[in-house]
């Protein structure tokens, strides 16, 4: 894709993402991993929330979305750290005049519970882009019982990120 070489005024992207919920994997959210009997179905580590991050990041520089940088068919994203995968992209918007202002999420789960996780999520989120953790949220919802998620058989996400040049 083209560098953007004038970058100027604020962008707003949104992100989602959503897994299945399987056995036999690490919970993987928000860049750490939480205690659960399962874990997110994914090409790489499944990390639904850095996932949603990353496409809310890429759509505001207008630089594509995360499956056309690291699409589930190329075997070197097997099993990837979503982390780095997010610091790519930070690293891509900065090289097309970009830096991340602040991002608010929601994680859409019926178990397990994650607001003892927020404060962790926030911190390890806002390390990768370089913010402080107060331009991080990190929100949680259920679904009541509806659909995939309300049966606990799915994890989803929703981010939105703000963008403005670097410098």
């Amino acid at each position: 894709m083209a560098e953007n070489t004038k970058a100027s005024g604020f962008r707003i992207g949104i992100g989602y993402d959503i897994h299945t919920l399987v056995e036999g994997r690490p919970l993987t959210l928000g860049g750490i991993t939480i205690p659960f009997g399962k874990g997110l179905l994914g090409h790489s580590d499944g990390d639904a929330l850095l996932h949603a991050i990353a496409d809310a990041m890429l759509g505001a520089a207008g630089l594509g979305d995360i499956g056309s940088h690291f699409p589930d068919t190329d075997p070197k994203y097997r099993g990837a750290d979503s982390a780095q995968l997010l610091k790519l992209v930070v690293e891509l918007l900065s090289k097309n005049g970009w830096r991340v202002v602040n991002v608010d999420s929601n994680i859409i789960a019926e178990r397990p519970k994650m607001s003892a996780h927020f404060g962790e999520m926030r911190g390890r989120i806002a390390s990768i882009l370089g913010v402080g953790a107060d331009r991080i949220g990190v929100k949680a919802r259920t679904s009541e019982g509806i659909g995939a998620i309300g049966r606990n058989s799915a994890i989803s996400t929703h981010a939105v990120v703000l963008i403005e040049p670097a410098g």
